[in-house]
């Protein structure tokens, strides 16, 4: 068979969602054509506005993919261009029965504007779980202000919509404005991960969740992927992994995960499928997993990490989700996941230290580096001695306050005004 016979369809294939309550998707048919081009049947709730723009998309994707003999039928109701490229690369890929990750390509370059801070140590208060193969939730979640944001390929999508996702999670990369989040992709259990890898690293999300891992050779397995694929494509924009515990082996074998790769930033727990592995309910009060969140914020600051909680279930119950997440600012997390946006503000707020933290938090810095400043062997503030993890713990309370923007980042003593000060 030639090259070009291999470009060509060979079986009837479909990608996307169709139906009246679908919205900002596109459900699009391939079939194998012997002559004629390509035959396109195209339906748009937005013909009138962009139907032209739709079809010539499609087009390009078709030569793109160097299909040239089809017939398509599209339902569009509403697809922006991430979303139509997405479906319609899925159905020829399909239709030419490619099963497994698409070749690797050169990044194509995501906007400036998507690069949050190259930091290792940046904020992750929240972080908002979005399916990988729903468009529709992509588009406005950069707006609800979550400090990270996940383009989910495991739990979220079918096992059948695997591949569907990974190109709408590829397609997004590219092409949407994260306004700042840090752009996280949540991959499949290894080793199908390994295949998730292969299509979204060339687009350098900034960080790679690692779900239900249970050994720190898992971490490594997901580096040494990584490192390739930056290698073969000449990448250089650093990718941050934060394995999930989400089992007693991931929980006992917290600190080795930990320490497996530089580049593991935070540790994270899964409640649901720990307590799941319990046999026992998840219940409000949380005792049955107290030890397992114990050990991961353990592990976590013993490898010098984050360690960030897990989501809270109940979307409508706004008070109890500021309790647990002022519980679990308590025991020492300093972040939790959302599955909602309207989760978003409160994990915010309830994460960010108060005025009377910051102020004494100032206090305690201003005291010792007067101290230092004079050559003092012994720090106090008022009638109490300060010692050196309570300075540790005031100075991260005050970089906390700066990356907040709560006070200038030139403040550096107790008389720095506090933003909403009156």
């Amino acid at each position: 068979m030639s090259p070009e016979a291999r470009l060509q369809l060979d079986r009837i294939a479909e990608a996307g969602q169709r139906g009246s309550d679908v919205r900002s998707d596109l459900w699009v048919r391939v079939e194998p054509s012997q002559s004629g081009g390509i035959d396109l049947d195209c339906q748009s709730r937005v013909d009138l506005y962009y139907g032209d723009r739709l079809r010539a998309q499609i087009a390009g994707v078709f030569e793109r993919m160097g299909v040239e003999h089809a017939r398509v039928h599209v339902e569009d109701a509403g697809a922006l261009p991430f979303a139509i490229e997405a479906r319609v690369e899925c159905a020829i890929r399909r239709g030419r029965g490619e099963t497994g990750p698409r070749e690797l390509q050169g990044s194509r370059g995501a906007p400036a504007a998507n690069r949050s801070a190259d930091s290792r140590n940046r904020l992750r208060r929240s972080r908002l779980y979005l399916p990988g193969n729903s468009p529709k939730f992509f588009i406005n979640a950069p707006l609800h202000g979550a400090d990270g944001l996940i383009l989910d390929l495991e739990d979220s999508v079918s096992p059948g919509e695997k591949d569907a996702a990974r190109f709408m999670v590829r397609e997004a990369l590219v092409h949407l404005d994260f306004r700042g989040a840090e752009r996280m992709v949540r991959i499949n259990q290894l080793p199908l991960g390994l295949d998730d890898l292969a299509v979204v690293v060339p687009e350098s999300p900034d960080l790679i969740l690692l779900p239900k891992c249970e050994d720190p050779e898992q971490v490594m397995d997901v580096e040494a992927r990584i490192v390739e694929i930056r290698r073969t494509l000449g990448l250089s924009s650093e990718i941050w992994l934060m394995p999930i515990l989400e089992s007693p082996l991931g929980i006992e074998k917290a600190y080795e995960i930990g320490k497996a790769s530089p580049r593991v930033v935070a540790l994270t727990i899964g409640l649901e499928d720990y307590t799941a592995e319990l046999g026992v309910n998840r219940t409000e009060e949380g005792r049955e997993s107290f030890f397992a969140r114990q050990a991961v914020i353990n592990a976590a600051r013993a490898s010098g990490l984050q360690p960030i909680d897990s989501v809270y279930s109940d979307v409508a119950d706004m008070e109890s989700l500021a309790a647990s997440a002022r519980e679990a600012r308590s025991l020492g997390f300093e972040g939790k996941g959302c599955i909602h946006p309207s989760q978003i503000r409160v994990i915010n707020e309830a994460f960010a230290p108060s005025r009377a933290e910051i102020e004494k938090a100032l206090r305690i810095v201003e005291a010792f580096d007067e101290a230092r400043q004079k050559g003092r062997g012994v720090v106090s503030l008022g009638s109490k001695m300060i010692d050196a993890p309570v300075v540790k713990r005031a100075e991260r309370t005050v970089t906390s306050a700066r990356n907040l923007g709560l006070i200038p980042d030139d403040a550096a003593d107790s008389g720095a005004p506090i933003r909403g000060e009156k």
